[in-house]
C-alpha cells in the first residue's frame, strides 16, 4: 500500500501539492478555458520579443473563438446572481464574518455592473477589426500566420514593443469585465469546499453526485513530487477517478493497483 498523504492545512497543500481540476458542466469548462487563456495572454504580454507578442495575441484570438461559440457574458452574469443569492442567505446567520461577506457581495455587485455597462455586444469592436479577423482566419491553418501569409501582421510585429503593447492593452481592456468576472467566480468556486483526505482503493475512487448538488468542479490534489496523476470521468450522476503511474514520454502510463491517498474537493 502506498504511504498515506498527511492531512495538510489548505495553505500548505496549495504550496506543496499539484491540483488537477475537472469541470462537471459546460459553463465551468468554458470558465476554466477562459481563465487559462487570459493567464497565458497576461504572461506573454510583458515579453518584449515578437515571438512573445505572437503568443499573447494567439491567446486573445482563442478567447474570441470561445466567445463566438456562446454567450459567455450572460453565463457569467447568471453565476454572479447564483453566488449572490447564496451568500445573502448567510447575512442573518450567527457567527458569520459580516465584514468579509459584505466585501464579497460588493465585489460581485461591481462585477455585475461592469458587465451590464459593457453591454451585450462588448466584443463587437474586436470582431469588426479587420487586422484581428485576418489573423483569426489564418490561425486555423497550421503555420498560417507566417510572414508570407500576413505581411501586415509581420510589419506590426516589427514595431517597437511600446506600440505593440499599447494595442494589446487596448484589446484586452475590452475583455476586462469578463476576465474579472470569470476570475472571481472561479475563486469563489474553489473556496466553496476545502480539500479533504480520501483513499482510492486499488487506485480507483467513485462517488455519486446528488441530484440537487451544487458541485460544479472537482479538485484533486497529490504531493508535488508524486509519480501519480488522476484520470477523471464524470456524468451528471457520478464521477470516477483512476490513478496512473507516470513514467517517461516514451512509455505508456500504467494503472495503479494499490490504494492511493489523495485530497479531493467537490465545489
Amino acid at each position: 500500500m502506498l504511504e498515506p498523504a498527511p492531512d495538510l492545512p489548505e495553505s500548505e497543500s496549495v504550496r506543496d501539492q499539484i491540483v488537477y481540476e475537472q469541470p462537471l458542466n459546460e459553463r465551468m469548462r468554458a470558465f476554466l478555458r477562459l481563465e487559462f487563456l487570459f493567464r497565458q495572454a497576461r504572461h506573454h504580454l510583458n515579453g518584449r520579443t515578437a515571438w512573445e507578442t505572437r503568443a499573447a495575441l494567439s491567446s486573445l484570438i482563442d478567447v474570441l473563438a470561445i466567445l463566438n461559440r456562446g454567450d459567455a457574458r450572460n453565463e457569467v452574469l447568471k453565476e454572479i446572481e447564483r453566488h449572490t443569492s447564496g451568500l445573502q442567505r448567510y447575512e442573518s446567520q450567527p457567527g458569520v464574518d459580516r465584514t468579509r461577506l459584505r466585501s464579497v457581495l460588493d465585489s460581485l455587485a461591481k462585477l455585475r455592473d461592469g458587465l451590464n455597462n459593457a453591454g451585450k455586444h462588448f466584443t463587437q469592436d474586436l470582431r469588426d477589426c479587420e487586422f484581428l479577423s485576418a489573423i483569426r482566419h489564418r490561425s486555423a491553418i497550421p503555420g498560417g500566420t507566417c510572414q508570407f501569409d500576413l505581411p501586415d501582421f509581420n510589419h506590426w510585429l516589427s514595431r517597437p514593443y511600446k506600440r505593440r503593447r499599447a494595442d494589446l492593452d487596448c484589446w484586452l481592456a475590452t475583455l476586462e469585465p469578463l476576465e474579472a468576472g470569470v476570475n472571481e467566480l472561479l475563486w469563489l468556486t474553489r473556496e466553496a469546499n476545502p480539500l479533504r483526505h480520501e483513499v482510492a482503493v486499488d487506485g480507483m475512487f467513485q462517488q455519486n453526485i446528488e441530484r440537487n448538488s451544487s458541485c460544479h468542479m472537482l479538485r484533486i490534489a497529490l504531493p508535488a513530487q508524486s509519480t501519480l496523476y488522476p484520470e477523471t470521468s464524470a456524468s451528471p450522476h457520478r464521477f470516477t477517478i483512476r490513478f496512473r503511474i507516470w513514467g517517461t514520454v516514451d512509455t505508456r502510463p500504467e494503472l495503479v493497483t494499490q490504494d492511493v491517498s489523495f485530497f479531493l474537493s467537490c465545489c
